[in-house]
């Protein structure tokens, strides 16, 4: 916002973000794994990614503050590498075309070549893979989340330690009916360990809440008639394992998707690793804290991984951690944009796992809507909020 205010000679624009977490322990930025990729199967999420990663290659250029050490997200281009099964192999590859046609550099893999490329990979009961050649592998989030702050800090952005519990609009004083729309004229921010709240007049509202975006919007204030429909956004709990295996894969790892949804990555250069695997939807964990099921691994991820890399038969674990996922159950993908009734609040949410690798094209996508009033970088309308009222989700295949 601050950067393109200053590119648009307008000057004056107060940003206030509001943090509940202000050490960042449980975000979903930092408890993640720092994937980035173009192997989605959505047009929207193709270009976003490469958007990302234009960016992350010249965050100096964008991120980088006078009299401030260099960026280094520590980027590993090491790509994805996807497996598919007989029963999706022509699913991946219609998907491999899309990618290619919005310029992504992905090759396809026959079993026999990824057995060349990848001695270790155990290729039963794959068909074909897709693997990465360019923009794809990990990087560190920390780093990431603390230049955006950094710069945001330096162009003036405000922050405060607090939680928004409470909204006013211009429909609270209004008498029945309620009023097709409205507007939010203040927040209600919450101090740390207070009963005391600070009311904050606004006039744009961007919830950029995660997980608990959907929450935020069940909150005191706002007309429950101008909130329909739900926005379909909840917290899903993911476990990241840590394991050493002298005999891995090594450096020749990328960051692979297997046939049955376990994932796993090199981390660092020291036969170490990282992995895990989402539940399906029946056997959720309760998202109430961050604890893990240790048992999950052993039960669940491990077979899978030793099944499909060996030398994982005899791994050691190391240590693991939980995180969030701002899941959205309609369609696994964002939502951005304007809410079609709440006429300054705007969304930027849902983002289902990929929403850190996602956030430069989306922080940039908002900061358009607000200062210009429409895109312009990328044309991300169709992930906005009509597709919920119509009930015409955009599916994305690619979830991991």
């Amino acid at each position: 916002l601050k950067v393109l205010e200053g590119r648009q000679q307008r000057h004056g624009m107060r940003v206030l973000v509001v943090e509940r977490d202000p050490m960042y322990s449980r975000a979903s930025t930092v408890l993640s794994v720092g994937g980035i990729r173009q192997q989605f199967s959505l047009r929207e999420n193709i270009q976003m990614s490469r958007f990302s990663a234009s960016f992350l290659r010249d965050i100096n250029e964008y991120l980088g503050v006078p009299n401030e050490p260099p960026i280094d997200i520590q980027f590993q281009p090491s790509g994805y590498l996807f497996l598919a099964s007989p029963q999706s192999a022509a699913t991946l590859e219609a998907t491999v075309q899309l990618q290619r046609d919005e310029g992504a550099q992905v090759t396809l893999l026959s079993p026999t070549q990824l057995k060349a490329k990848f001695p270790w990979i155990n290729t039963e009961d794959v068909a074909v893979a897709s693997y990465g050649l360019e923009d794809e592998g990990w990087f560190d989030p920390w780093t990431l989340l603390n230049a955006f702050r950094r710069k945001a800090t330096s162009l003036g952005v405000q922050s405060c330690s607090g939680e928004v519990r409470a909204f006013v609009t211009s429909a609270n004083h209004m008498m029945a009916p309620a009023p097709p729309s409205a507007r939010i004229k203040y927040v209600h921010v919450h101090m740390p360990d207070s009963l005391e709240y600070q009311p904050v007049a606004c006039a744009i509202v961007v919830n950029a809440a995660g997980a608990w975006a959907g929450k935020l919007l069940e909150v005191d204030g706002l007309p429950r008639g101008l909130c329909w429909p739900p926005l379909p956004i909840q917290p899903r709990k993911r476990y990241v394992f840590s394991w050493h295996c002298p005999n891995g894969p090594g450096l020749s790892c990328p960051f692979l998707v297997d046939t049955s949804g376990a994932y796993f990555r090199r981390d660092g250069f020291a036969g170490n690793y990282l992995g895990g695997m989402s539940p399906p939807e029946e056997e959720e964990p309760d998202p109430s804290d961050l604890s893990v099921d240790h048992d999950y691994f052993q039960e669940q991820v491990w077979p899978r991984l030793a099944r499909r890399v060996p030398a994982f038969e005899s791994l050691r674990v190391g240590g693991s951690w939980a995180g969030y996922y701002d899941y959205n159950t309609f369609d696994q993908n964002g939502v951005l944009g304007p809410h079609p009734r709440l006429e300054n609040l705007f969304l930027a949410a849902g983002f289902s796992g990929h929403g850190l690798q996602h956030s430069p094209a989306a922080g940039r996508a908002v900061a358009e809507l607000v200062i210009k009033g429409r895109y312009e970088t990328l044309d991300l309308r169709r992930l906005g909020w009509d597709r919920l009222m119509d009930g015409k989700p955009l599916k994305e295949q690619g979830v991991v």
